[in-house]
Parts: structure tokens; C-alpha cells; sequence
């Protein structure tokens, strides 16, 4: 299962971005999808996770900010970032925990990232 980010950019204080990820591969299903960041000098950390079923869960820093939704059709996951502000800035990654064919369990897979800078 192959994860590929896009999206990120550079926007000032404020702005908006929408970051995707399309899932892919030997794919048989795919349960939970997220989003985790890696700031500068920090650790990466979840922002948000939603379950097959449309079950949103939000790191405090983003509630209210962020909204991560997914497309079970297409495999893919999405995250709105509004209202961003320079502390957002980080690479972002997307995971999904999928099962393969032909698997008995699921994995976690993750995207090689995708850097988004905001600027104040």
C-alpha cells in the first residue's frame, strides 16, 4: 500500500490550504485514516483522525481550525487547514491502517510527507 501527500505550500498567517492523500496498491480495505505533523526540532504529532465511519478526532491546536474528511471510494483522505498560523508549520503526514489482499491484519502505512510553511 503506497500513501502520496500533496497540497502543502507556503501561505501567510491566516490563509488556507487543502492537503490530499490517495491511498493505493493491494488494497482490501482501510479502517482508520490521519493526519500527523512534524514541526521543526519537535516531534511528530497526531492532528486528526477519522474512522471509516466519518468519526472525527482533533488535536486542541486545531479544533476548530482544521477538518479531515475522506473519500472511501476513492481511497483517499483530505485535510482543510484554515485560519493557519506560523506554529502550524510543519510536514505533513498521512496514515492509513489498511489491510491487504490476501493479509490477515492491517498495517499502518504512511506518506512520505508534505511541507506546509506559514508565514506571519
Amino acid at each position: 500500500v503506497q500513501l502520496q501527500a500533496s497540497g502543502g505550500g507556503l501561505v501567510q498567517a491566516g490563509g488556507s490550504l487543502r492537503l490530499s492523500c490517495a491511498a493505493s496498491g493491494n488494497i482490501f480495505s482501510i479502517s482508520d485514516m490521519g493526519w500527523y505533523r512534524q514541526g521543526p526540532g519537535k516531534e511528530r504529532e497526531l492532528v486528526a483522525t477519522i474512522t471509516i465511519g466519518g468519526s472525527t478526532n482533533y488535536a486542541d491546536s486545531v479544533k476548530g481550525r482544521f477538518t479531515i474528511s475522506r473519500d472511501n471510494a476513492k481511497n483517499s483522505e483530505y485535510l482543510q487547514m484554515s485560519g493557519l498560523k506560523p506554529e502550524d508549520t510543519a510536514v505533513y503526514y498521512c496514515n492509513a491502517r489498511s489491510r491487504e489482499y490476501y493479509s490477515d491484519y492491517e498495517e499502518d502505512y504512511w506518506g512520505k510527507g508534505t511541507l506546509v510553511t506559514v508565514s506571519s
